[in-house]
């Protein structure tokens, strides 16, 4: 009962910065999943068919909220079904002891990615407006859709990103719309799963602690995707995916690291992200006075 109340904790919590970050349900909660040591294929097919609910829920949430752009779900959700599927199938033949480290190194990189990206440039906000092409989004979508089923996640950290590195969606539209597509990208997913392994090693009861979290957060993730600033739950989303899947190799057989040098890295881990943070935190509030003082600005010279 606690490992289901924890799950359903985790569901939550992950929803809520997936719903406002336009990423990381899927990569916090496989991470959790082979922390305690489930079989990768499985903790991947479990994730998916949760967020076949809470990608459904969020999408419904986003829309509400004005926060999807229609054309950009398509054009990018279809291809990511393709990659998902055969992510999944591929995920599926391999043995436990070679895709336990190899999904710690996929979530590790994406981890990294999402980390340096927030923390050092925010987000960009140039060419916005001008239209995001199929023969951008597609190619995007292959490979988001197969790095998210072998990863566990990878939808949001790849596909996000990518967009908003484009300037050309605004921010809330770009994460409405990646949460939306990620309901085609989670039906493809979990057909890949059931063919490759079946569906003895997923525990539903697992599956139905994180819908019940996830299902609970996206209508209040979808409206605070308006208020929390991306940069800073960037950088701390970040900094829990890479300290998780550090600690997962080093204990792995691939590397077997003593405790002390364990040790040594979690520390330095823990120094550069609370640096991290205090950093993102400091460039957000800087940013919010210089556009404060731009419209008090412009206000005063509209009076004149």
């Amino acid at each position: 009962m606690r490992r289901l109340l924890l799950l359903a904790l985790v569901g939550l919590g992950a929803q809520l910065v997936d719903g406002s970050l336009g990423m990381a349900y899927g990569v916090t909660s496989t991470t959790l999943l082979l922390a305690i040591g489930t079989n990768p294929a499985a903790a991947s097919a479990t994730v998916h068919l949760a967020e076949i609910g809470t990608t459904l829920m969020s999408g419904f949430s986003h829309w509400r909220f004005g926060n999807v752009d229609w054309r950009v779900v398509l054009k990018i959700g279809l291809p990511g079904a393709v990659g998902a599927f055969a992510g999944a199938t591929f995920l599926s033949g391999l043995d436990t002891a070679t895709a336990a480290p190899l999904m710690s190194i996929i979530l590790l990189v994406l981890g990294l990615y999402v980390f340096i990206r927030f923390t050092t440039l925010g987000l960009p906000k140039g060419n916005l407006g001008k239209p995001l092409r199929k023969r951008f989004l597609a190619p995007l979508g292959v490979v988001a859709g197969f790095v998210d089923a072998t990863g566990g996640g990878g939808w949001g950290p790849v596909g996000t990103p990518a967009i908003l590195a484009s300037g050309r969606l605004e921010p809330r539209k770009t994460i409405g719309s990646i949460d939306t597509s990620e309901f085609l990208v989670a039906i493809a997913a979990s057909i890949g799963f059931f063919v490759g392994i079946g569906s003895e090693d997923i525990n539903l009861m697992w599956v139905l602690a994180l819908l019940l979290g996830g299902v609970i957060a996206a209508p209040v993730a979808a409206w605070l995707v308006r208020h929390i600033p991306p940069r800073v739950l960037g950088s701390a989303v970040g900094g829990v995916i890479i300290l998780t899947n550090v600690r997962t190799l080093l204990k792995s057989d691939w590397i077997d690291a003593p405790d002390g040098v364990r040790y040594t890295v979690y520390a330095v881990i823990y120094v550069v992200w609370a640096a991290a943070l205090a950093y993102s935190i400091g460039q957000y509030r800087k940013h919010r006075e210089e556009d404060r003082e731009v419209i008090e600005s412009a206000s005063v010279q509209e009076r004149a």
